[in-house]
């Protein structure tokens, strides 16, 4: 499927959406476009080419350190369960779990 019919016309009605990968009007790129630009970037800078879903796990990883809520990521995943998520990431749990503890107790203690 072409990316074109999603495109608008280029015109003074760019968008600044503040999106590191934008189509010419400043919006979303569909999949195709995405997937295409992914893989010129990746031949541009001679790293090892990687499959654009296999960003997926340090991606949640990065979002559970950063104390994003499991629900939000597991909805961004596609999962159909929190359980699912949460089972997937439990290695980065137990660190979370210090974490919570030590700010519970500042907050307590200063």
């Amino acid at each position: 499927m072409s990316c074109k019919r999603f495109l608008l016309p280029i015109s003074s009605a760019y968008q600044d959406l503040d999106l590191i990968n934008c189509n010419k009007s400043g919006g979303g790129l569909c999949r195709n476009a995405f997937r295409e630009k992914f893989y010129k970037e990746i031949k541009n800078a001679a790293v090892k080419k990687i499959k654009i879903r296999n960003l997926r796990h340090p991606h949640a990883t990065i979002l559970l350190k950063q104390g994003v809520n499991p629900k939000i990521i597991s909805e961004r995943l596609g999962h159909t369960d929190i359980s699912l998520t949460l089972r997937i990431y439990s290695h980065v749990l137990p660190n979370m779990q210090e974490e919570g503890v030590k700010n519970f107790s500042k907050s307590i203690f200063g």
